[in-house]
C-alpha cells in the first residue's frame, strides 16, 4: 500500500482558491450526488441510460441520469457540460482520491500563481485534459466526470516548479509493516505520469479510468508552468534568473518555491551570484536552512 498524505515544505499564505475548489466539490457531492444516489431513476431516465449503455446491471439511480445529462460526452460536446463535469464524481472513493491530491499539491502551485490565476489555470488544465481525452476516445455518449484531469494539471506544474520538495508517503503491508517516508516530488509525480497513466494508456488498459484526461491535464500543467517560468525571468540567465524567480516567490509567500530557485542559484559558478542567492535564502525562516547558510560564511 502506498498513499500520499502530505508534502514539505509548504507556503505560508492561505490557499483560498484550493480550499474553494475543495469545498465546491464536496458541496456538489453532498447536495447533488447523495440525494440522487438514493433515488431510483424515473422511466424516461432509465430509457436514456439503456439507450447509451445497453443493459444496466445495477439499479439505476437519478444520479446516473444526472451524470448522463451533465457529464461531458465526446459525441455531443458542450461548453457547460465541460465545466460541470469537472465538479462531478462517480462516488465517494473517486471524490476522496481526487481531493486528496488537490489538497496536497494545490497550495504550493497556488502560492506561485496567486489565487485567481490558479482558478483559471485549474479550469484551463481541465479543459485541456478533456480535449485530449476526446481526441483519443473518439465520439461517444458515455459521460466523462471528475476533477482528475484538472488536478493532473496542478501536478504537472508542481513537478516543474517544486521537483525537490518531499512528498510524505504512507507505505506498508498491513498488518505487518506500516511507515511514513519522504520521497522527492519528481519521483512521485513522474511515477504518477508514466507508470499510472502513460503506460496503461499505451497498453490500452480498460476500466473506468480516463488515462488520456490525466495525461492531457498533466502536459497542460507542464506547458503553462514552463511558459510562465520563462516569462517571469525574461532576459535573465542562469543564477540571475533563479534569483529573480526566488524573489518573486518570496514576495508571494511561496517559501517552498523560493527555496527551489534560490538553492539552485546558490550553486552558480559566479561567487557574486552565490552570495546574493544566500542572502535571499536567509530571508526564509527555517532554522536548518539558517544554520546551513551560516556554515557557508558568505552572508
Amino acid at each position: 500500500m502506498i498513499l500520499p498524505i502530505g508534502d514539505t515544505p509548504n507556503p505560508s499564505r492561505t490557499p483560498w482558491a484550493t480550499w474553494l475548489l475543495l469545498s465546491v466539490n464536496v458541496a456538489v457531492f453532498v447536495l447533488l450526488t447523495l440525494p440522487r444516489v438514493l433515488t431510483p431513476a424515473d422511466p424516461a431516465g432509465l430509457a436514456a441510460l439503456t439507450a447509451v449503455f445497453g443493459a444496466i446491471p445495477q439499479v439505476a439511480t437519478a444520479w446516473d441520469v444526472f451524470v448522463l445529462e451533465h457529464g461531458f460526452q465526446t459525441g455531443a460536446p458542450g461548453v457547460l457540460d465541460l465545466l460541470t463535469s469537472l465538479f462531478m464524481h462517480a462516488g465517494l472513493a473517486h471524490l476522496a482520491g481526487n481531493l486528496l491530491f488537490l489538497w496536497i499539491f494545490g497550495d504550493n502551485v497556488e502560492a506561485r500563481l496567486g489565487s485567481v490565476p490558479f482558478l483559471l489555470f485549474y479550469l484551463v488544465c481541465g479543459a485541456a485534459a478533456t480535449g485530449l481525452y476526446a481526441l483519443l476516445a473518439g465520439p461517444s455518449l458515455v459521460p466523462l466526470v471528475g476533477a482528475s484531469g484538472a488536478i493532473s494539471g496542478v501536478l504537472g506544474a508542481y513537478l516543474l516548479w517544486f521537483p525537490h520538495n518531499r512528498v510524505k508517503l504512507f507505505v506498508g503491508l498491513w498488518p505487518i509493516w506500516l511507515d511514513i517516508i519522504l520521497v522527492p516530488a519528481w519521483v512521485v509525480l513522474g511515477s504518477y505520469l508514466v507508470l499510472d497513466n502513460v503506460l496503461p494508456l499505451l497498453l490500452g488498459a480498460g476500466g473506468n479510468v480516463a488515462y488520456g484526461a490525466h495525461v492531457g491535464g498533466f502536459l497542460a500543467g507542464l506547458a503553462v508552468a514552463g511558459a510562465l517560468g520563462r516569462s517571469r525571468a525574461a532576459g535573465l540567465e542562469g543564477g540571475e534568473r533563479e534569483i529573480s524567480l526566488g524573489r518573486s516567490a518570496l514576495k508571494a509567500g511561496d517559501l517552498a518555491g523560493a527555496y527551489q530557485h534560490l538553492i539552485r542559484a546558490a550553486q552558480d559558478p559566479s561567487p557574486v551570484v552565490r552570495e546574493r542567492a544566500l542572502r535571499e535564502l536567509a530571508k526564509i525562516p527555517d532554522p536548518r536552512l539558517q544554520a546551513w547558510i551560516a556554515s557557508r560564511h558568505q552572508v
